[in-house]
């Protein structure tokens, strides 16, 4: 199993386009505040403990995972992307152009071929691109900085040591507010310092609203169900940004107690034990992945006789949801909009 604990299917195109998120009111991504001029003062900012700073806005990005693939399109320097990979899904409709005028691979590189690309700056959306273990880790972020290859990694996935992985995830960080933060200092590292301000406060904005439409109602109880080719489930815990979209939209996530990993294997008896009103799936792992994939999962799951008794299955409450969706990244309060009309229905 992958450090992501994700299992990578390879799904079938759906006849069902993904829904257009816009994060911009024209087509496509922002044109890109203009770079410092060369001679400038460095930037230093700080990501999960470590000090990064570039003499001038790096001109050579690769990203790897949909969450820095997205953010860095966002933020208005496609251009300079030398490298993306590893999609869950679609990127954004507003991206898909951009998306398709970069390189990309389905897996992370090796170190050897990253490298290759002579990167000047690497953006990860999960943190065990650079575990000193495992069978996605290109490489520690100290490995990479002696070779004066700047690195971050979404805040809220922050470890607590340089290679370390999801074992070691500060729950506090695991927040809104660290995605915003994250914004402003990739902004301020990129050049993008502008958009970055626009995009926090449109995301600020979106999120007040959902929790503004569901603020009152009660909360129905919720799991986000991983099923693993096995039939065995693993649910999404406490630390996964998953529970911050579930409470965004006014729901609970009935794991929240279990903060160890991101991800946890649980028993069919516990899955009955906690009763969950609703059930979400966590579709995933291809840049065709759309919510029509997730009817599989559905099927399945409404199928096990074993979960026959739980109430979110008796009453047809099992919905088809993606993994990217639920990831820590500006998509999040777009998902909870999302969530809201699930769980929350008029």
């Amino acid at each position: 199993m992958s450090p992501r604990s994700v299992p990578r299917r390879i799904l079938p195109v759906a006849v069902a386009a993904a829904a257009a998120l816009v994060l911009t009111a024209c087509g496509g991504p922002p044109a890109p505040d203009a770079p410092a001029a060369g001679g400038g003062e460095p930037v230093t900012e700080v990501n999960c403990g470590i000090e990064v700073t570039v003499p001038e806005p790096p001109q050579r990005i690769y990203a790897f995972y949909q969450p820095a693939i997205e953010t860095l399109h966002a933020l208005g320097v496609s251009d300079r992307l030398v490298g993306t990979a590893y999609l869950d899904a679609p990127v954004l409709a507003e991206f898909t152009q951009a998306q398709e005028a970069v390189p990309y691979v389905p897996d992370l590189p090796t170190r050897e071929a990253l490298l290759a690309t002579a990167p000047d700056f690497v953006l990860s959306g999960y943190n065990n691109s650079f575990a000193a273990t495992g069978n996605e880790t290109v490489s520690t972020r100290a490995d990479l900085a002696e070779l004066g290859v700047r690195t971050w990694i979404n805040a809220p996935l922050c470890p607590t040591e340089d290679g370390a992985s999801d074992e070691a995830i500060d729950p506090a960080q695991v927040s809104m507010d660290t995605i915003y933060d994250d914004l402003r200092s990739l902004g301020r590292l990129l050049g993008a310092e502008e958009r970055a301000g626009e995009l926090v406060a449109d995301l600020q904005a979106r999120v007040a609203a959902v929790q503004e439409r569901v603020e009152g109602r009660p909360q129905p109880r919720v799991a986000i169900l991983l099923n693993d080719d096995d039939g065995s489930y693993r649910v999404a815990s406490g630390i996964d940004f998953g529970t911050r979209v579930l409470e965004m939209a006014g729901a609970e996530n009935v794991f929240a107690d279990l903060t160890e990993r991101r991800h946890v294997a649980v028993s069919k008896e516990e899955l009955i034990a906690r009763d969950p009103d609703v059930i979400l799936t966590s579709t995933c792992c291809d840049p065709a992945t759309v919510d029509a994939d997730g009817e599989a999962d559905v099927a399945q799951i409404l199928g096990d006789p074993a979960l026959s008794g739980s109430t979110a299955v008796r009453e047809g409450a099992v919905h088809a949801f993606l993994f990217a969706d639920r990831a820590a990244s500006l998509r999040a309060p777009y998902a909870a909009e999302r969530v809201a009309d699930l769980v929350h229905p008029e």
